[in-house]
């Protein structure tokens, strides 16, 4: 028998933010979301990553189930990680110096497609973003294997 839960993958993260408009226009601009949603009256900005979304809540409304206001320090995530179709390195850092963007070094580090291509960088509030490259050519047997089972 399957598991009750079949998951696919991740759906959404929701950051709550300080400046909803502005952090919007940031993912858009640098990380090229695209805005799917706004919902003045919840305080939500809905951005299209790939197949996932990433929702901006205003962090001046009342918290939900479980959530706290953002604060300067003491976040509940470490960050969330953006997987890319392909990782040019050097365009990539680029772009991001282009925009003023700090970043760490490119490293090849385990996410959930295996080990590939990564770095980190923060976006205005605060908030650590990993972006993650393909995996390399030796972790797609792996990663059939982990998704399905062994054999």
């Amino acid at each position: 028998m399957s598991h009750p839960l079949s998951l696919l993958g991740l759906d959404h993260v929701v950051l709550r933010v300080i400046d909803r408009e502005a952090l919007a226009d940031w993912y858009v601009t640098v990380l090229g979301c695209r805005v799917e949603r706004v919902l003045p009256q919840t305080g939500l900005t809905q951005l299209r990553a790939g197949r996932s979304l990433i929702d901006l809540v205003d962090g001046a409304r009342p918290a939900g189930a479980g959530s706290a206001p953002p604060a300067a320090a003491g976040h509940n995530l470490d960050h969330f990680c953006l997987r890319l179709e392909h990782f040019d390195s050097e365009a990539i850092q680029a772009h991001l110096l282009r925009h003023g963007v700090p970043f760490g070094a490119v490293e090849r580090r385990y996410g959930a497609d295996g080990h590939g291509p990564s770095l980190y960088l923060q976006d205005p509030e605060g908030n650590r973003i990993e972006l993650k490259g393909p995996p390399d050519p030796d972790q797609r047997e792996l990663l059939a294997e982990a998704i399905t089972g062994p054999t």
